[in-house]
């Protein structure tokens, strides 16, 4: 088996959203081929009420997925279609945009001032960017949880893994969404298939994710010992982007290390992409701004 080299390690970069906001951005709105089917990736944990409490109020999409992953405070959802909800603390909210729908999402912290969670947006492909679109919650207790005999746990927010599959399911680019947690000073190799792009989200603790599938190389002359260095710590708010392999290996630090794994099948399209609409062509985007300002964007 072969472990996935570490093709980009960065920290994710504080941005505002919405009505204003505060969150971090690990990837989104630049070129999207290193992580496709996905298109940006959200961090909106945040301790201080005003920051993100003004929320995102009614917005278009098109063309995406969104998974928001809550894990405290909540979030309260409506929509074009009449949809309307709140998702809790490790609870899951599930769009399709598809062809077209309006609807907003509003943070609400706990007493404390805590709203933490995770946005990820993954691409439709072309035959179905203007599909109905559709919406689903997933409650906390509906994720399956798995613990391995040296004490690492797996939550399963969507995708097969371990032998449990998540229970969001229906997602074009049929994402693997796994929450890890790898206890303090252990090891850990966790499958992903070759075919697709991976990263690691890490939010709590610290690691070192591998770099090679051997052990490293004795400098020879002519080689620095930078092209031999173990990997370098990934601590909170780092975003670890995977080459190919078939394994992902993490080093947990002295705290443990939690952090997000995120697969998907790449879909290589391209991506015509403005705010919050994603199509293939110019033309398709310039259609949907201009159904936007005659009020025939919703079908």
């Amino acid at each position: 088996m072969s472990i996935r080299p570490v093709k980009r390690l960065v920290r994710a970069k504080p941005t505002r959203e919405g009505a204003g906001v505060h969150l971090h951005r690990a990837f989104g709105f630049g070129n999207t081929s290193d992580f496709d089917p996905f298109l940006l990736f959200d961090d909106f944990r945040n301790e201080v009420a005003e920051d993100y409490l003004a929320g995102f109020p009614w917005h278009p999409h098109r063309g995406i997925e969104t998974i928001t992953y809550v894990l405290a405070g909540t979030v309260e959802h409506g929509d074009s279609m009449g949809n309307r909800g709140t998702i809790r603390t490790g609870d899951i909210q599930w769009m399709t945009a598809g062809r077209g729908i309006i609807h907003q999402e509003m943070p609400k912290g706990e007493p404390s001032g805590r709203m933490h969670g995770f946005q990820l947006w993954a691409n439709l492909p072309s035959a179905l960017k203007m599909t109905p679109p559709r919406y689903q919650e997933v409650r906390s207790a509906d994720i399956p949880e798995i613990t391995d005999d040296d004490g690492t746990q797996a939550r399963i927010v969507c995708g097969t893994f371990w032998g449990k599959t998540g229970p969001v399911d229906g997602i074009a680019a049929d994402p693997i969404y796994i929450d890890v947690s790898v206890p303090p000073g252990k090891r850990k190799t966790l499958p992903v298939e070759t075919t697709r792009h991976a990263f690691a989200y890490v939010f709590e603790g610290t690691g070192k994710f591998c770099n090679a599938s051997g052990p490293l190389a004795v400098p020879t002359e002519g080689v620095g010992w930078s092209d031999t260095a173990p990997p370098e710590e990934a601590a909170n708010r780092s975003l670890v982007l995977f080459d190919r392999g078939e394994e992902v290996s993490v080093q947990a630090g002295d705290q443990g290390v939690r952090f997000l794994l995120v697969s998907g099948k790449p879909l290589k399209e391209p991506v015509a992409w403005y705010g919050p609409i994603v199509m293939n062509t110019q033309q398709q985007l310039r259609q949907a701004f201009q159904e936007l300002e005659e009020g025939t964007f919703l079908k």
